[in-house]
């Protein structure tokens, strides 16, 4: 099929030759392309929008044709949840928490443990109501519950949520998995110990707890000091060995003590040489094996992960490292193998390999999924695989190749803990290895069951239910699909696009047809409408209306006559249009002659473009989209093309046409620069295009009103120069900024200054230099310096410390002009008086009105406090050599601005009165002064800081400016050292425990404290003093960003 912008052309061409009262029938059915041919099925990749009868594309492939059922319903097969036969359940991830996952799974396993709790007493969960969900409350009775689901669940996995909400943990944050276990076994333990069952109070001891002891011998004397201890799991380091064997031996060799690590002999009564090593006495039915994978790095100054090979049994001989006692038995074996994949210490996967004690078959649990191992024999496959990435995103091999393994050994790299159990004897009978469920437990694990055989029956039912919706749907698009098309000479009607799409889309809701944005104007079908429409037959039609309703229904009659007739007018004055643009082009350069016509120069410039807007804002006026407004459409130029006559400039583009020379009183403008002359013949045919336009003939006076506005203007601005010119003579020096006292050196000759607010002065200057432009100022305001109590708000200590930046000083003389010539609010004047006393001659200053101490207290905390309240500040870091000195703190850093240097040199205050960027220069927060006896001082206030005259009238930058080995940093109130001091490493290379920071000469220790309560201000200049550097940042942020990773076990311990 044809472009859409062909079909559309196609249906408009008769335009030409047909004028709008000729229009027939056979016109309209044109224009709404009734006729165009159908397209068949696959002859179109997708569907033809501009063809009304192509219903090929709109989504009926999905139906025509035999359709699996599973395409109906998006719900998963319930029984995929359900626990296969002769498996185990497995424990939902919660974000982080594999690490807690893996040891449950390996302490479910532990069938002695198992049985221990299931004895233990449990009155909530005997006396629970089963007709409610059972909540535990303490560890024993999640891990009771847990247990029990894992072992008779009918789920294929079970959530571990509420045991991790009892133990605190944060399911977000992976914690240390070798923590954790010793944390979660000393609690088990006293959890345990508390039991009334004397049986029970001894579990942990019983499988996990073995015992050795510290013995040092002294070389002097021979005397052996034996030092008793407890373990739960031995902590053998890996580094630099190969296999356990060497781990072990390690764990256990001697150790001398000598030279500053001398023991002090109780028989000798003096620091001997000794030696010293672990003797093992008993081990116990479990033994725990933590490989240290996870070490400090000192270098760094985080946790690494040793990815060194380890080779290890599948049966562990102890009694060559065990102390007597050769009756116990020492021979054990492999029953679970813990897996850390990964490369990072924090972050990473826990797997478990488990052995099972009935079976002896092994399986692989990683949270939900578990795999049975093949052939009764652990096999660590693919784990081995993973930690050949490095952080540094290099593919690079760690260490050696993973070495090859005689029969009965395993090796790995990502083993980080080994669970032995002493190996049972042939005929022990079988009823050990069987753990019963008991029955105040059990009715839960059926009450969980019950719950979830309903969820799987409710799943079906859902299932079943789209499945039966989709078949339906299924026969009904097959049968109206084929009614669909419109047959010629048959009744039709038009059905939108979107609507037939999404009926034939079983992922969304069949709404009823919304024909309603279809309708123009005489509430038929617009004729741009129809490409967004289908033609179907009228059966069709009538069967979509009666099973979906809605409406309004658009059959043969709705196609409109006077919008075609509209269109055809509109396109044929658009084709006449470039025409006339020629013809009034060479008109309007001929010489008037009879009686003319205003027309305004831009709208004559542009008045092709606006006819062509004006035409298709009426082509378009009942369109249902972003119409155009007129005169800012995607054809706005600028028509150029009348020669001299018509000055080029950008002119603000017409809304509608000559509305630039209507006045606001609706007459002529009197702006006559704006507007020309044109014949009588052009103006015919601009009002063809533009019948609504104001008409203005040659003879037309301009508007009465504006002129008496322009006249009372011009009046008025007469009066505003001479008022501005007496005031400037009669305050010259104060316009001029000349002979101004200052209060550094007291002028002599007078006792008293007044004082206005320099916001006076500066709207005064304004109005002297622009009279016409500005306002005159009528009142002093000096109210701005007063309390509301009517008190002065400053000191004469405090305008010499910066507060002057506020207000101007004037002479009396001065003062004597302002008052005749400006309404005086409030006077504000301060007085010097000399006192003679014994010790010589006093000065003293006051003011008029006094100082209101009340209010100034308040402001000054107010102050205060708004430098400690920031935020996007800038504050600067020096760096500290060895001598305490800043680096080559006098020399400008050599990427500042060469201006910076110039704004040094004194210059004589401009005569103009204004001042350059710097002295007016605005900021948050206080400026640093540079005062004239060359001291820095902070500017109180968040008032804008002004430059400091001097007496000689020079003025000096208060820009600061940077030193090399200084860095600018954008901080806020509210933020802690911590985060200062990781800013402070990206710029400087320097780690945050390397940085020893002091701002003027404190020292910021408390990493914790914010920058406002640590005396942080803007503008403040942090020194930085480096120690040591470390050779490795890159892992700064990481390190700051993990901290401590035992945080999450706060609740733990609490227990």
């Amino acid at each position: 099929m044809a472009p859409r912008l062909q079909l559309e052309k196609a249906a408009w061409r008769w335009v030409e030759t047909v004028k709008p009262e000729d229009i027939g029938r056979e016109h309209i059915e044109l224009a709404y392309r009734v006729n165009v041919p159908a397209c068949k099925r696959g002859a179109c990749r997708r569907n033809c929008k501009g063809n009304p009868n192509c219903l090929v594309g709109i989504g009926e492939q999905a139906w025509l044709g035999e359709i699996d059922e599973n395409a109906f319903h998006n719900i998963d097969d319930p029984n995929s949840e359900r626990r296969d036969k002769n498996t185990f359940v497995g424990l939902t991830n919660l974000g982080a928490t594999c690490y807690v996952n893996t040891f449950l799974q390996v302490w479910f396993h532990n069938l002695e443990l198992r049985r221990s709790l299931y004895l233990c007493h449990n009155s909530r969960a005997q006396e629970h109501n089963i007709d409610s969900d059972y909540e535990p409350q303490s560890i024993c009775e999640h891990l009771q519950y847990l247990f029990a689901l894992l072992q008779n669940s009918n789920r294929r996995y079970i959530d571990p949520s509420g045991l991790v909400k009892a133990l605190g943990l944060d399911t977000g944050q992976q914690q240390d998995a070798q923590e954790f276990s010793k944390l979660f076994l000393s609690l088990l333990e006293d959890t345990l110990s508390k039991q009334k069952n004397p049986s029970l109070q001894n579990v942990i001891q019983e499988q996990f707890c073995g015992q050795f002891s510290y013995v040092t011998v002294c070389n002097q004397c021979g005397r052996a000091s034996p030092l008793p201890s407890r373990f739960y799991e031995l902590e053998l380091n890996i580094q630099g060995h190969k296999n356990l064997t060497e781990c072990v031996t390690e764990f256990l060799k001697e150790e001398k003590l000598d030279g500053d690590n001398r023991y002090f002999c109780e028989s000798c009564q003096s620091k001997q040489n000794a030696t010293r090593r672990i003797k093992l006495h008993s081990l116990p039915r479990t033994l725990n094996l933590q490989l240290m994978r996870f070490v400090f790095d000192r270098q760094t100054g985080h946790k690494k992960k040793l990815n060194t090979f380890i080779s290890f049994p599948e049966q562990l001989d102890m009694g060559p490292f065990l102390e007597g006692k050769q009756d116990q038995k020492c021979v054990y074996e492999l029953s679970a193998v813990l897996i850390h994949r990964g490369v990072s210490a924090y972050s990473g996967h826990y797997i478990a390999h488990v052995k099972d004690a009935r079976t002896s078959d092994w399986y692989k649990f990683n949270d939900e999924e578990i795999e049975k191992m093949e052939g009764k024999k652990l096999q660590l496959g693919i784990e081995e695989d993973i930690g050949e990435w490095q952080e540094n995103a290099e593919t690079v091999k760690t260490q050696a190749r993973k070495p090859k393994c005689s029969k009965g050994y395993h090796c790995s790299r990502n083993a980080y803990m080994l669970v032995y159990k002493v190996q049972e004897e042939e005929n022990v009978e079988p009823s050990r290895n069987i753990v019963a469920v008991p029955a105040f437990l059990q009715r839960l694990v059926d009450r969980d069951n019950h719950k979830f055989e309903e969820w799987c029956t409710e799943m079906a039912d859902m299932r079943k239910q789209s499945v039966d919706k989709g078949k339906a749907k299924h026969e009904e698009v097959k049968e109206l699909y084929e009614l669909l098309p419109a047959r010629d000479g048959q009744p039709y009607e038009f059905v939108p696009l979107e609507w037939l799409k999404k009926w034939l889309d079983d992922s969304t809701a069949t709404k009823e047809i919304d024909s309603s944005l279809f309708l123009c104007s005489h509430g038929k079908l617009h004729p741009d409408k129809v490409g967004d429409a289908k033609r179907v037959s009228l059966p069709a039609a009538q069967l979509l209306y009666q099973r979906y309703g809605g409406g309004p229904r658009l059959d043969d009659s709705s196609l409109c006559k006077d919008c075609v007739g509209q269109r055809c007018r509109v396109l044929r004055l658009k084709n006449q249009l470039n025409e006339d643009y020629r013809e009034v082009s060479n008109l309007v350069k001929r010489t008037l002659s009879g009686e003319g016509y205003w027309v305004g120069k831009a709208s004559l410039r542009s008045w092709r473009q606006l006819a062509l807007e004006q035409l298709e804002e009426d082509e378009q006026e009942t369109k249902h989209s972003n119409g155009q407004t007129n005169g800012r459409g995607p054809h706005s130029t600028n028509n150029k093309e009348y020669g001299p006559e018509l000055p080029e400039g950008n002119e603000e583009v017409m809304k509608t046409f000559n509305e630039e020379i209507l006045c606001s009183h609706g007459g002529l403008s009197i702006l006559e620069a704006e507007r020309r002359l044109v014949s009588s013949e052009v103006w015919t045919k601009l009002r063809a295009y533009f019948p609504k336009a104001p008409e203005f003939t040659q003879h037309q006076e301009p508007c009465s009103q504006c002129l008496t506005l322009e006249q009372e203007e011009k009046d008025n601005e007469a009066v505003s120069k001479m008022m501005a010119q007496d005031q400037k003579n009669q305050l010259l020096n104060l316009f001029q900024e000349k002979n101004r006292p200052t209060l550094t050196k007291w002028p002599q000759g007078t006792d008293v200054l007044y004082i206005v607010p320099l916001f006076f002065v500066d709207e005064w200057k304004k109005f002297i230099r622009r009279p016409t432009k500005s306002s005159p100022v009528s009142s002093v305001g000096n109210s701005l310096l007063l309390c509301p109590h009517g008190g002065f708000m400053f000191t004469y200590d405090s305008l010499l410390g910066g507060d002057a930046q506020h207000i101007a000083l004037l002479w009396p003389s001065e003062w004597d002009v302002i008052s005749r010539l400006f309404i005086v609010d409030q006077p504000i004047s301060i007085h010097c008086s000399s006192h003679t006393t014994p010790t010589g001659s006093t000065t003293q200053y006051s003011t008029q009105p006094e100082l209101c101490w009340e209010c100034r207290e308040g402001f000054i905390f107010q102050q205060q406090r708004d430098l400690r309240e920031y935020t996007q500040a800038t504050i600067y870091v020096r760096k500290v050599i060895e001598d305490k000195r800043m680096i080559k703190e006098a020399v400008p850093e050599m990427n500042a601005s060469s201006s910076e240097a110039e704004e040094e040199r004194e210059e004589p205050p401009k005569v103009d009165g204004e001042r350059d960027p710097d002295f007016s220069q605005s900021e948050d927060g206080a400026k640093r002064v540079k005062l004239s006896d060359g001291t820095t001082a902070a500017a109180s206030g968040p008032v804008p800081v002004t430059n400091v005259v001097k007496p000689g009238g020079i003025r000096r930058s208060t820009r600061h400016r940077k030193l090399r080995g200084e860095k600018a940093l954008i901080v806020s109130a509210n933020q802690t050292l911590k985060e200062l001091k990781i800013q402070i490493m990206h710029a400087f290379s320097v780690a945050p425990f390397d940085q020893n920071l002091s701002i003027d000469g404190k020292c910021l220790t408390d990493d914790s404290a914010t920058l406002g309560s640590l005396g942080v201000i803007p503008e403040s200049i942090i020194c930085l003093k480096a120690d040591e550097p470390i050779a490795d940042y890159a892992a700064m942020d990481d390190v700051y960003q993990v901290g401590m990773p035992e945080e999450g076990f706060k609740e733990l311990t609490a227990e």
